[in-house]
């Protein structure tokens, strides 16, 4: 179980340390002792109990890990961190902006909106928050750049995989896999009467002469818009540079703007806007806005739906197919070119462990069987956006235990990562031997899998 165990923490520890160093970072109550030193490198006493606490949550409490366990692994990540750079590996920008913007994508959904993130980890604002992330991203990717380059020739063979799986068989220590599926999906836009969308821009333009003629912005906005945060910030958005991650139509607008100047309506995926610009600094905008939503009358409703239900029915009967309504009918920007498929954002893959999809969707299809559709269902975005969809099962693989030819692939994964881990097991012994390392006493007394100590 050993290797099953590091390969669990392999897999979330870059991520956690993201986490976790955020937050040490801006520990402002708290001087953090200092566990030990690599190279240039320092791990803090409170990374270790960040790290702990992540592993748990993400495992669910399933795994555990003792405070040695995780100080070696975060040596290990700072051992090839420290190596990266003398090795000169080289990044990108866009490698590391990637990386960024998944961190800020997943600390928003987390916390249900990047204020409360920022809040968390004792940030004074967004960009002081991006700044730490891509300084700890761009470890992160020298570190996974630098395990590339010593592992880039390791490889499996056949028998190799076979020799492995029989040896997880003869010690009862075969894995069990989760169940995973593959979904499609069909989506149909609910969208208001015209007369409403003109209803909700006159609006937006009688605010925009009140203020231009004296009214205060700050108060309109706390009266009229939509915004869900409106009641905390007043409609004020804050300085948002071009790299924010706020949406596009959002920054162009505000980018075109003058200091002081209201913006016409404009439409995003959230709604109405107008914007006032306050203030030009350097290259960020400091503005406001007022967000109106156009309400969907209830027989638009009705429509949508049931010309969805009508669409079901044909697939359901065989004259049309799954994919040929995908193409003729689905309004979903992300899955209408690749036959309605649903892509896992973390993974970037078309598969989703069960388990681990989010709750809503878990439920709409837990029951579903390959091949089988779901009932059509009412949906509805962060934005506002109001919609109905009907998901097909395309693949299903139910929880099980590894079976060498079902799972092959999976299995010859395990097994180049276990050959993996024994050659980074060899490149670490010889590298601590000529890496200045210092351990607090505090951690001398742990028993460690890598000389870490030198013997003293």
């Amino acid at each position: 179980m050993m290797l099953l165990k590091t390969t669990f923490l392999r897999n979330i520890s870059l991520f956690a340390i993201t986490l976790l160093t955020a937050r040490a970072a801006n520990a402002q109550t708290k001087i953090d002792g200092v566990a030990v030193v690599v190279g240039k490198n320092v791990v803090l006493d409170s990374d270790i109990d960040k790290f702990k606490q992540e592993v748990e949550l993400r495992s669910e409490g399933k795994v555990q890990f003792s405070d040695c366990e995780m100080l070696e692994e975060l040596m290990q990540q700072k051992l090839l961190a420290h190596h990266a750079i003398i090795d000169s590996v080289s990044i990108t920008q866009a490698e590391v902006d990637q990386r960024v913007n998944r961190s800020i994508q997943y600390f928003t959904q987390e916390y249900g909106s990047q204020e409360k993130a920022i809040a968390a980890y004792g940030f004074n604002d967004f960009q002081d928050f991006k700044n730490e992330l891509e300084r700890v991203q761009r470890e992160n990717v020298l570190t996974e750049k630098e395990r590339q380059n010593i592992t880039s020739e390791v490889d499996v063979t056949p028998e190799e995989v076979r020799l492995y799986f029989n040896g997880l068989k003869d010690k009862n220590e075969l894995p069990e896999f989760e169940a995973e599926v593959q979904i499609a999906q069909i989506v149909l836009n609910a969208e208001p009467l015209k007369e409403e969308t003109e209803r909700v821009i006159a609006k937006l333009n009688e605010i925009k002469k009140e203020v231009e003629e004296g009214a205060s912005f700050k108060l309109k906005a706390i009266i009229n818009s939509d915004d869900p945060s409106v009641a905390q910030n007043g409609g004020n958005m804050g300085a948002i540079r071009k790299d924010s991650p706020f949406i596009k139509e959002f920054k162009e607008v505000a980018f075109s703007l003058d200091e002081g100047q209201i913006s016409e309506p404009f439409k995003t995926i959230f709604g109405y806007h107008i914007i006032l610009l306050h203030k030009v600094k350097g290259n960020a905008r400091e503005v406001s806005h007022i967000l109106l939503q156009p309400e969907i009358a209830d027989e638009k409703l009705k429509e949508t739906k049931d010309e969805l239900e009508e669409i079901r029915t044909k697939i359901v009967d065989g004259t049309l197919t799954f994919e040929e309504a995908v193409k003729k009918y689905s309004e979903d920007d992300d899955t209408k070119n690749n036959g309605g498929l649903i892509v896992n954002p973390y993974t970037g893959e078309s598969t989703w462990e069960l388990t681990r999809m989010d709750p809503a969707l878990y439920g709409r299809v837990n029951e579903l069987q390959k091949g089988d559709l779901s009932e059509v269902f009412y949906d509805e975005t962060k934005g506002g956006e109001k919609m109905y969809t009907v998901i097909i099962m395309k693949d299903r693989t139910n929880t099980h235990t590894a079976d060498l030819v079902e799972d092959y692939v999976k299995i010859q994964q395990l097994a180049l990562q276990k050959k993996k881990e024994e050659t980074i097991k060899k490149w670490t012994k010889d590298k601590i031997d000529e890496t200045y390392i210092k351990l607090s006493d505090g951690y001398k007394k742990c028993s460690f899998k890598d000389n870490w100590k030198k013997d003293i």
